[in-house]
């Protein structure tokens, strides 16, 4: 029988902290949990908003409807996956990221090492399309099961059918609040196919035997390098890096070098240029700024936080002064990275 709570607190279930109630509230652990709420939801004809971690959201006010917490487990190898030195594993949307990638490891399924310790559950890592150190999700993306909210069909979704993209995928464009991702299935290797070209990781592993590292060295170098650059939301609550990397043509990062030649750029594979959003951050001067209960991590300047009773709005408005003193000083146009709930409403054109 489904345990489902009226005007429910999700601040506990947001690492940012933020206030913000829940008109109906309910956990969910298996998909018969999910189909039975959906019918509830329908009957009462409210709508439904479905939470992971709550590690990548800005709450700016009050969620009304239902509120699903997805917490489906499970971690087993895909049914006939054992072919040559892949492995494809079949996860439940309710694990806990940065323990399935140790798991994976300790089992010997190689491809996530470097997607260490980012915060959040395996059912959230499609939507953002979550990537660091050099790689993406969707590199190692087999396939999703997700519930189509306004059918309640139950689909399997290829990456094709995903969309992804820097930070993003359909589930952040026109399937936001349309699917719930009950679990995903990611293509993983026996052999180790070490990824190691971002400067932080090289520096973290510096005077290693090159021929002797494992993922598990390359695991615990990045947990190294992010526990080094990004607070612990349990002490000082974030949701990690705040805006995307802004990626420019090769005409305007040439423009830029020009004129700042120590911003930091990285060449894509697509003849675009991807740019550092916390150097921009920073040298547009916020580094460390607070204002009143938020305010700008002083270590890392892509984090911002909450020192203690902020709320989304007071957020939001200092993301908004930054994005507007980058675009000033740079020419650039920052991006928002977490989601922001409940949606904002479009500005006029």
């Amino acid at each position: 029988m489904l345990d489902i709570q009226a005007a429910v607190s999700l601040q506990p279930c947001n690492t940012l902290s933020l206030p913000a109630t829940a008109e109906f509230f309910c956990r969910i652990n298996t998909r018969e949990d999910l189909f039975e709420a959906l019918e509830w939801a329908r009957q009462k004809n409210i709508p439904v908003t479905p939470l992971g971690g709550g590690s990548n959201l800005v709450l700016v006010d009050d969620l009304p409807g239902l509120v699903l917490q997805i917490a489906i487990p499970g971690i087993a190898l895909a049914p006939g996956s054992e072919l040559g030195e892949q492995r494809n594993i079949h996860i439940g949307a309710g694990e806990n990221w940065h323990q399935l990638v140790l798991y994976t490891l300790e089992k010997g399924w190689y491809g996530l090492e470097n997607l260490s310790l980012i915060p959040g559950l395996a059912g959230a890592a499609p939507i953002q399309n979550i990537g660091a150190y050099g790689i993406e999700l969707s590199e190692l993306f087999h396939s999703l099961e997700a519930v189509h909210l306004p059918t309640g069909e139950l689909h399997t979704m290829q990456a094709d059918d995903c969309h992804f993209g820097y930070r993003d995928s359909l589930f952040k464009q026109a399937g936001r609040n349309q699917y719930v991702i009950t679990a995903i299935t990611l293509s993983l290797s026996t052999r180790p196919h070490l990824r190691l070209s971002y400067p932080a990781l090289l520096q973290a592993l510096e005077g290693c035997d090159a021929a002797s590292l494992t993922p598990a060295m390359v695991s615990a170098a990045v947990c190294e390098v992010r526990r080094s650059k990004l607070p612990d939301p349990a002490s000082l609550p974030n949701t990690g890096s705040f805006f995307k990397n802004p990626v420019v043509t090769e005409d305007q990062a040439a423009a830029l070098r020009q004129q700042f030649p120590d911003i930091v750029c990285y060449p894509q594979t697509d003849g675009t240029v991807k740019l550092a959003a916390g150097w921009l951050v920073e040298q547009a001067g916020w580094r460390g700024v607070m204002r009143g209960r938020v305010g700008v991590h002083d270590r890392q300047s892509l984090v911002l936080v909450n020192f203690g009773g902020g709320t989304g709005a007071e957020l939001l408005a200092l993301a908004e002064e930054i994005s507007d003193s980058v675009q000033q000083k740079f020419a650039v146009a920052l991006e928002i990275e977490p989601t922001i709930y409940p949606a904002p409403a479009k500005k006029p054109l």
